[in-house]
């Protein structure tokens, strides 16, 4: 019998404590905080039949230790890859012969076994922090299930978790949120429609930081293999107080409670952004609505592969006596763009303060400065980087056309659009926006796209496919912008356009002249919503 004292998490405080932060995140070690822990055991133990457990990423075994204290009945294999938290979970549980722990990665071990019950915190690893080709390759031909080379590797463990499922089984695992809007979930989506396991998605967004951990943004994700229900449910919690509903939801499974999120696991549609599931659309509310897609295209800024090597200030270039003509004017911090206009100026004024400003351009230049500084590039090994490695020659710069519209990819209150009126390019600290100036039906003014980007409206739109990370982060890819909707302004009457375009000219005024605007805006917003709202 595990002591009670073992059950809260005093254990992974002090293993916090005495583990370097380097070493926690080489192994992506992130705790569940106790009181969903607890519930997600709740989850599991609601299989009547509960007799077998597996804990695919054991840790120091919070899961396996509460399981413990309900249950002594119960047979535990857990797997873990780090040695240290390994021997430490030994020790943990040396006076119990109810589990048995293995240091073996999870996913390729163990495919054979079946289980009544699974419940895991797996590692978080984006595509290029694993060895994804062969995991990937081992799990498609494990599961059949179709994956993308950029799928996380927690989606991985959550896949083969589902496989693994005994009849009646039930599976409870908390990850990232990301999965659920990314464009690699849609086959993540596709496999738990198809598996029909999934019972309900509990999408935690907390308000402020409640755990040690900083836990803000995740989900549970809650799966049963039995015939009791063919729904799925969607539930939002924001607050300590809101875990109460997780409560309800295992004590009411497979009744029929009014749910207004839940749908037939038929109904859910892996090719969009699951948020429309369980958040309000606010493109809901008004009329004409079109693809952003239809007025322009959005692509990612230029990736250099090394942003140290590759960009230059004033005092750099004459350190290296790399002379303008190979070098390619361009913003490369988001922070240098500080209004909603980027002029000439500004970037003078950048220039002048020996702000980095400036990328190495140096494709088919014989000066023997530049090719110096190809050769200090070799020298220092940019030429093998992922994606220098991929280019011919490797100090050649992504072609990209300056784009006379840049919009923010991360942001907390809402997405920031700049007129990009000097015309330089962008490093990826900002997404390009080209209006679509040669087709038939969608060419638009630059300026009345920019305007209406400018508005309130245009920003709650969008965000109905915006990703949502921890702290009210949001993040966009350039397809989220691409696939979002906004209002389609080729139905306004060119009075209206001349009104909006004057408010325009009036509010840019103000800001070079460093004024404010804000009310301008709300003037240009509220023409927008009288022609759109529903």
């Amino acid at each position: 019998m595990l002591q009670e004292h073992i059950i809260e998490l005093s254990i992974e405080n002090e293993y916090a404590k005495t583990t370097s932060l380097e070493h926690r995140k080489k192994f992506a070690q992130f705790f569940t905080p106790f009181p969903i822990a607890n519930l997600m055991v709740k989850w599991v133990l609601g299989n009547s039949d509960l007799k077998s457990v597996l804990e695919p990423a054991l840790g120091l075994g919070i899961f396996s230790r509460i399981l413990l204290s309900y249950r002594t009945d119960i047979k535990i294999k857990a797997f873990e890859v780090d040695d240290i938290i390994f021997n430490n979970a030994k020790d943990i549980f040396c006076n119990t012969d109810s589990i048995a722990i293995f240091l073996e990665n999870y996913i390729y071990s163990d495919w054979e076994s079946k289980y009544d019950g699974i419940i895991c915190n797996p590692p978080y690893f984006k595509f290029h922090d694993y060895d994804n080709k062969n995991i990937i390759k081992e799990i498609e031909i494990r599961t059949s299930c179709k994956l993308n080379g950029f799928t996380n590797l927690y989606t991985l463990f959550l896949i083969k978790s589902i496989y693994q499922l005994e009849k009646n089984g039930r599976c409870a695992y908390i990850v990232p949120s990301e999965f659920l809007n990314s464009d690699y979930g849609k086959l993540v989506k596709d496999f738990l429609i198809k598996s029909k396991v999934l019972r309900h998605i509990i999408v935690i967004n907390f308000e402020e930081n409640v755990f040690d951990d900083a836990l803000t943004t995740a989900c549970i994700i809650f799966c049963a293999n039995d015939n009791l229900t063919d729904e799925v449910c969607f539930t939002n919690i924001h607050s300590l107080q809101d875990l109460s509903k997780i409560d309800e939801i295992i004590a009411n499974y497979s009744l029929s409670a009014s749910n207004e999120n839940k749908y037939k696991i038929t109904e859910l549609n892996p090719e969009i952004k699951w948020k429309s599931y369980y958040q309000k659309q606010n493109k809901t509310i008004f009329k004409n609505i079109v693809p952003f897609s239809m007025y322009a295209k959005v692509v990612r800024g230029i990736a250099t592969g090394s942003n140290e090597y590759f960009t230059f200030n004033s005092s750099k270039a004459e350190q290296f006596s790399i002379s303008k003509e190979f070098l390619l004017p361009c913003i490369c911090r988001a922070v240098d763009a500080k209004n909603a206009f980027f002029t000439i100026q500004d970037f003078e004024e950048l220039q002048k303060n020996d702000k980095y400003v400036f990328l190495f351009n140096a494709q088919n230049a014989h000066n023997s400065a530049v090719m110096d500084y190809i050769k200090k590039g070799e020298a220092e090994d940019i030429h093998k980087k992922f994606l220098t490695a991929n280019r011919k020659p490797w100090y050649a710069l992504e072609k990209r056309l300056p784009a006379p519209i840049w919009v923010s990819v991360f942001n907390r209150t809402g997405l920031r659009f700049v007129r990009n009126e000097a015309n330089i390019s962008n490093l990826t600290s900002y997404h390009c926006i080209y209006p679509n100036q040669n087709h038939l039906f969608s060419q638009i003014n630059i300026d009345l796209l920019f305007a209406y980007l400018l508005t309130n409206t245009a920003k709650i739109i969008l965000k109905d496919n915006s990703r949502e990370y921890g702290n009210g982060l949001e993040k966009f890819e350039p397809n989220d912008i691409n696939k979002g909707m906004m209002l389609n302004l080729g139905i306004l009457d060119e009075k209206t356009i001349s009104q909006i375009l004057e408010l325009y000219n009036t509010y840019r005024l103000l800001i070079l002249d460093n004024k404010q605007g804000d009310e301008i805006v709300e003037m240009i917003d509220k023409i927008m919503i009288e022609k759109f709202t529903l």
